[in-house]
């Protein structure tokens, strides 16, 4: 890893850290909250859509497994820490359930079985009332304290979500490097010379939906200790729409862009439209330029674009041609 990513890296960790101190408010830090979490979710995305070559519109319905998880075991009287590894093991248990059936088909065939099988958890969400309470949702009374520590402030719980955001980036940043990464790949780019060449390539991407699951689970446990409330909204087709616009928006198949995207749509939802009536017409707009001028995405766009004002700036930089007699 070059200094300058080591550097850019670091200054980012500090700023981070630091969030709670130079934001102006209880609100923001609430703002900062969200995008991490969703910046998460983003990336259990980017498994399979930027490195698979995937697209899900079922995955709000793992994310809603997870949230309705934690409080369905803690409205049964059950702890935190259990209600998490349930919500984790049921999770992705139901991820694999997912890939079984979704697997079956690649492309848009992929994508309508996600679709459906989204659209199956939010119809039970809405209708299995008992278990669910219908539209009026279940509320969680406290949140974990881990190690003594009190998450009922914002900050704290912030803190938290970014120790939790640093691990999960980690662990994306292991899978892209490691040989599981560069296989998924590959199945994405060449499936049947993959398959030529001797990997199981349908077992390459049934474990790659397991670990999208998992860090989707992630998301959800923080996203509903973070709301203490869970309804089928969370659950519902616009909830999967937005994160793939994430990772499309901010750059799929990188691990920054869906920690961008993730900050671009949270922020236009809660910071802008706050001042901005038609704030859904403006982010249409800006998903549309992206499109247009940055077709793939936000962060490699950028890259590029930098790139080519530097070369328009200082030009190539010069070739020294060698000595054919040295010592002459």
């Amino acid at each position: 890893m070059s200094r300058a990513r080591v550097l850019a890296i670091l200054v980012a960790l500090v700023v981070l850290i630091a969030a709670p101190y130079w934001l102006p408010g209880t609100y923001y830090v609430n703002i900062a909250t969200q995008i991490l979490i969703y910046a998460i979710f983003a990336l259990g995305m980017d498994v399979l859509l930027g490195y698979g070559g995937l697209v899900s519109l079922g995955h709000a319905g793992l994310f809603g497994v997870a949230c309705y998880g934690i409080a369905v075991v803690l409205a049964a009287g059950w702890g935190h820490a259990a209600a998490i590894v349930l919500a984790l093991v049921v999770t992705v248990a139901v991820t694999a359930v997912f890939a079984l059936m979704s697997l079956r088909a690649t492309g848009i065939g992929f994508l309508m079985i996600t679709l459906a099988l989204g659209q199956i958890l939010w119809g039970l969400a809405y209708r299995w009332i008992s278990v669910t309470n219908g539209d009026n949702g279940l509320n969680i009374s406290s949140r974990p304290a881990p190690f003594g520590f009190d998450l009922g402030d914002a900050s704290a719980f912030y803190y938290a979500v970014l120790v939790v955001f640093v691990l999960v980036f980690a662990a994306m940043a292991l899978f892209v490097a490691s040989p599981f990464g560069a296989s998924l790949r590959g199945t994405r780019d060449q499936p049947r010379r993959m398959n030529a060449l001797g990997y199981h390539v349908w077992m390459i991407r049934f474990c790659a939906c397991l670990f999208s699951g998992l860090l989707t689970a992630v998301a959800g446990i923080l996203f509903v200790y973070y709301n203490q409330f869970i309804s089928p909204q969370a659950l519902a087709l616009t909830a999967s729409a937005e994160v793939v616009l994430m990772v499309i928006a901010g750059g799929a198949g990188t691990l920054l862009g869906p920690v961008v995207g993730a900050a671009l749509v949270v922020i236009m939802k809660n910071v802008v439209s706050a001042y901005i009536a038609r704030w859904n017409f403006m982010l249409g707009a800006i998903f549309v330029a992206i499109v247009i001028l940055m077709p793939e995405g936000l962060v490699p766009g950028t890259v590029r674009f930098c790139r080519w004002v530097r070369k328009g700036l200082w030009g190539p930089l010069p070739r020294i041609a060698a000595d054919p007699e040295p010592g002459r």
